[in-house]
């Protein structure tokens, strides 16, 4: 939700940013994701706009899931508004059944950070020959 009220004359100037919080309310800076499985792949894109991604994206996994940490320092200039958010984001997100995390790759382009874990693919069904045996 954005707010058209300007932040610098609200009465309570803490209270706009409160209500936009992601739920509980409360200081969370989550990381916004797609992700999806096709052609032997399970891609997640993040948005994390302008991060280092060599300084400040940390990407792993541990236990079938996920995780995306960054932090964004607040920057030293004086802004008179701004509605940039700082400190730390975080996302995880569970891995599909048969996800292989030794082969994950990720890159960054233009504050979008793109990862790729191939997707051993199980068949669901299988056809088996009986053998016939005479005494």
């Amino acid at each position: 939700m954005t707010s058209m009220l300007p932040r610098g004359r609200t009465l309570f100037p803490g209270l706009i940013d409160w209500l936009e919080s992601p739920w509980p309310f409360g200081e969370r800076n989550l990381v916004r994701v797609e992700e999806r499985v096709g052609d032997g792949n399970y891609i997640v894109r993040a948005e994390l706009p302008g991060f280092d991604p060599n300084e400040h994206i940390h990407v792993s996994t541990e236990g079938g899931v996920l995780t995306i940490d960054a932090e964004r320092e607040s920057s030293t200039k004086e802004a008179a508004h701004s509605e940039f958010r700082y400190g730390k984001f975080h996302r995880a997100v569970s891995l599909p059944e048969g996800a292989d995390t030794t082969k994950i790759t990720a890159k960054y382009t233009d504050g979008i950070l793109e990862i790729t874990i191939p997707v051993q693919l199980h068949e669901h069904g299988k056809t088996v020959d009986v053998r016939v045996e005479h005494d």
